[in-house]
């Protein structure tokens, strides 16, 4: 099996204020396997080092391990995914190989991977819109677009300063009807979270995902606040998926180590009575198509974060755009882009 590696930059069509800093770009690596067949399976990896620690050239030192890994017989009995996660274990360079054999299979078989994973997986997914701007009006305005859109969920950031009148304008912007979720990424401690959720519970909040970080906070806060908490960087902790400290956990392609291993992660949150979505982390085309793939497998979900590909400059994929606030789960062999 030949492994090669392609570097790809996504641009933002605006900057991207989070709580751990301005994103300008994406970085990605794109990987291609092929067979003794000449037949090729995509897929990427997505580190993204404010957010998960790992850096651009510490996934490709990864991928070329898996590279030389996948270039020899596997040991007896493991899979070439085993072989790759013995010569470097990097959950965001797993996913880029895990990706790419569920497409080479897709493509062998003839089949899109989501029923490879299900009998009736789901035909589209619902797919929350995402706020960026910092300024009230603005954000308004963007919401109340979205929801003339189609979606049925508006996810803002917040733990940015100011966010009450940010959040006010747009549950007034967007109705009552329509969902919303915050996302703070872990930007508060406990006290502060407490005042400001206190503060911002009055909007009909459907969850705030990420308030504070780590099991013990969330175990916490989860106790002095009457609104739903959601995980999403405090999943990747040991335990974390069945730590029972929050009624919903955020699930990624890339922290889980691919389709296989967002699958299993999802079984675990399940089994402890929490509640799943899937997000991306600013992914390219091959890292959304997965994640689409797996969500119609898990599905009915709540509102995904998989809309992000309309955040960048480029457009996205004809078969990834968002409709009416969904988007249709490609039906193409393998991943089908």
């Amino acid at each position: 099996m030949k492994l090669e590696l392609r570097r790809v930059e996504l641009a933002f069509a605006a900057p991207l204020q989070t709580a751990y800093g301005e994103l300008r770009a994406r970085e990605l690596v794109e990987v291609t396997l092929t067979d003794a067949d000449d037949l090729e399976g995509r897929g990427e990896a997505a580190p993204l080092e404010p957010y998960d620690g790992v850096s651009f050239e510490r996934a490709v030192e990864a991928l070329e391990a898996h590279g030389r890994a996948l270039a020899q017989p596997p040991p007896e009995g493991a899979t070439l995914l085993d072989a790759c996660r013995a010569a470097d274990d990097l959950s965001q360079a797993l996913a880029a190989i895990d990706m790419a054999l569920w497409d080479l299979a897709g493509r062998r078989a003839g089949r899109p991977v989501c029923e490879l994973l299900s009998a009736s997986p789901a035909a589209r997914i619902p797919v929350n819109a995402s706020i960026a701007t910092t300024d009230p009006g603005a954000a308004a305005r963007a919401a109340a677009a979205a929801v003339a859109d189609g979606y049925s969920c508006v996810k803002l950031k917040v733990g940015l300063g100011d966010d009450e009148p940010r959040v006010a304008a747009v549950r007034a912007a967007i109705g009552a009807e329509t969902a919303l979720r915050l996302d703070a990424n872990g930007a508060w401690s406990v006290d502060e979270a407490v005042a400001a959720l206190g503060a911002l519970a009055g909007h009909a909040l459907e969850l705030v995902e990420e308030p504070v970080e780590g099991l013990a906070a969330t175990r916490e806060l989860r106790e002095r606040v009457p609104v739903r908490i959601a995980i999403d960087e405090t999943a990747a902790q040991a335990g974390a998926l069945t730590a029972r400290v929050a009624d919903a956990v955020c699930l990624k392609i890339s922290r889980c180590g691919g389709i296989g291993g967002l699958l299993a992660a999802a079984s675990l949150v399940r089994a402890s009575g929490a509640e799943v979505y899937l997000a991306s982390s600013y992914d390219g085309p091959l890292g959304i198509a997965a994640a689409l793939h797996a969500a119609a497998a898990l599905a009915p979900l709540p509102p995904c974060g998989l809309a992000t590909l309309e955040l960048f400059a480029q457009s996205p994929p004809t078969a990834l755009r968002v409709e009416r606030g969904t988007i249709a789960v490609p039906t193409g062999p393998g991943l089908g882009v």
